[in-house]
């Protein structure tokens, strides 16, 4: 049967080929490859399908790193919060395999080991299943794919994550003992006092924190409800004042000369180093669990709690609109610890 003026073609090409029929479709006057096939049927069914939803041939062929650049190019700029675009950056390394394959030719098996091979845990793994929904919303919104294969996608169930592990009340004080004993060790208090993320503290300028009044102002978070404003402990006020004197640079937090502390540099070469010095098991992110254990453990008001950590979104609506919180309470609060 005659196909009809500028619908595109299928026929077979010459030799023995797995895929042996061309699909070709006119676009601005040339003539491009949709694809091969199997069988004339299968040919007819994909010219059949493309001519119902046209999209764009040349976007279809970006590979995924290519691809990748394009959206993220789109997605983030300077107002973008620094926590999200590093989830993202740290998901998308996790996919080297994928990098050099056509978002076209990418099916659920190719992203699934991907997502398998993540040596870390369920959140890791989530984030990965995340931008691949985002790279192909993307794609359908430039009409240049019509299905997500991501739909199709499953990790294994969050009991698999590694448990959490605060520090112990002995764990504690002996920090307090090692103050003297390395430049950081008062980072991990002012960490397990505050209940702040440990990329919230990097991020954390010094514009934003008020020593006299013992406050500082959370601008940017991984959620609405963090960002927010944090009491400082006294216990930890004296590390607050000498980071801040001590930092050359416009963030809070920094080296010991003064410098800027990124999570990754912090992570491996001070964190790691100073849990194996001290001869403790712990993740930055523990901290902030160890302030949530012990604020509960002194009979922390847990509206307040809440207000402090950031989890107002597990608020009640009573609790959201009626609840106004002065400072000093969320003072007077931390200071329990």
């Amino acid at each position: 049967m005659r196909l009809p003026n500028g619908y595109g073609s299928c026929f077979k090409m010459p030799g023995n080929r797995r895929k042996p029929y061309i699909v070709q479709v006119p676009v601005n006057g040339n003539r491009i490859t949709l694809g091969y096939y199997a069988t004339k049927q299968e040919g007819l069914q994909a010219l059949a399908a493309y001519n119902e939803n046209p999209y764009d041939l040349s976007m279809s062929k970006l590979t995924f790193a290519e691809l990748y650049q394009r959206w993220y190019a789109e997605t983030f700029n300077e107002t973008s919060s620094p926590s999200t675009v590093k989830v993202y950056a740290a998901a998308y390394k996790r996919c080297a395999l994928l990098y050099q394959t056509k978002m076209s030719d990418l099916r659920p098996h190719h992203m699934q080991q991907a997502i398998d091979d993540c040596p870390n845990g369920y959140q890791s793994k989530k984030h990965i299943h995340i931008l691949f929904n985002q790279l192909y919303k993307w794609c359908m919104m430039h009409d240049c794919l019509k299905k997500n294969y991501a739909e199709w996608l499953k990790i294994n169930e969050k009991s698999t994550s590694a448990p959490r592990n605060p520090f112990t009340s002995e764990e504690i004080a002996f920090l307090w003992q090692s103050v003297d004993k390395n430049p950081y060790v008062p980072l991990v208090l002012m960490m397990i006092y505050c209940g702040a993320r440990i990329s919230e503290l990097l991020n954390l300028k010094k514009e934003d924190v008020h020593l006299d009044e013992r406050w500082f102002q959370i601008q940017a978070s991984k959620t609405p409800a963090g960002v927010r404003v944090v009491p400082i402990a006294e216990k930890v006020y004296p590390f607050w004042e000498a980071f801040m004197n001590r930092s050359r640079c416009e963030y809070a937090i920094c080296t010991t000369e003064g410098m800027r502390l990124t999570y990754e540099n912090f992570n491996r070469r001070y964190w790691k180093p100073l849990m194996l010095e001290l001869n403790l098991k712990h993740t930055p992110h523990e901290a902030r669990h160890t302030f949530v254990s012990q604020m509960v453990m002194k009979n922390a008001n847990p509206i307040i709690l809440r207000k402090i950590v950031g989890h107002t979104s597990i608020m009640s609506l009573t609790e959201k609109v009626y609840t106004h919180i002065e400072l000093k309470e969320l003072i007077n609060e931390v200071n329990k610890l």
